[in-house]
């Protein structure tokens, strides 16, 4: 599975590195040029990260490897693109929400902000081979929800982050 595995994971990763790099965005993280070297260092990392641990055949295997994770711990693969644009730790928390899941697994990119947030859909497309994906409709809403622009998450997290 060499070029290969790295092709497949592509929309996936390009996602999820799209979705963080538009929550920094909307908390004011820096100009275009920077957001999009920040993306572009993620989708590398990622990509590196997950090389050997892409399993289409089976895509929960080696999920909690694949998973991104801010939890008063900035995680190393989102922690290694910021330096990249110059961005510490610190700013990040103060950026990011301080409670972030992030699933990247063949076929489906979620997350849930906050502990027991809902978990929202980023990217789902049917496994091949048959086995429809799982339809939510309480999962498509809250991808819906996030595309209509919610303006007001900043200013939750940086109430998050205080009250940390």
């Amino acid at each position: 599975a060499g070029s290969g595995a790295g092709a497949d994971m592509r929309t996936e990763i390009s996602t999820a590195a799209a979705f963080v790099t538009r929550l920094l965005r909307a908390a004011g993280g820096g100009g275009e040029e920077q957001l999009r070297c920040f993306r572009e260092c993620l989708q590398e990392a990622m990509r590196e990260h997950y090389k050997h641990h892409w399993f289409p055949l089976v895509p929960s295997k080696g999920s909690g490897y694949r998973c991104i994770r801010i939890n008063h711990k900035m995680d190393p693969l989102i922690g290694k693109a910021a330096g990249m644009i110059g961005l510490s730790h610190e700013r990040l928390f103060q950026l990011l929400p301080s409670e972030l899941t992030l699933w990247v697994d063949p076929f489906e990119v979620s997350y849930r902000i906050g502990e027991d947030g809902s978990i929202c859909v980023l990217y789902e497309s049917p496994q091949p081979g048959g086995k429809a994906a799982k339809q939510l409709e309480s999962r498509t809403s809250c991808k819906e929800e996030w595309r209509t622009g919610r303006s007001s998450p900043s200013k939750s997290y940086n109430m998050m982050t205080v009250s940390s």
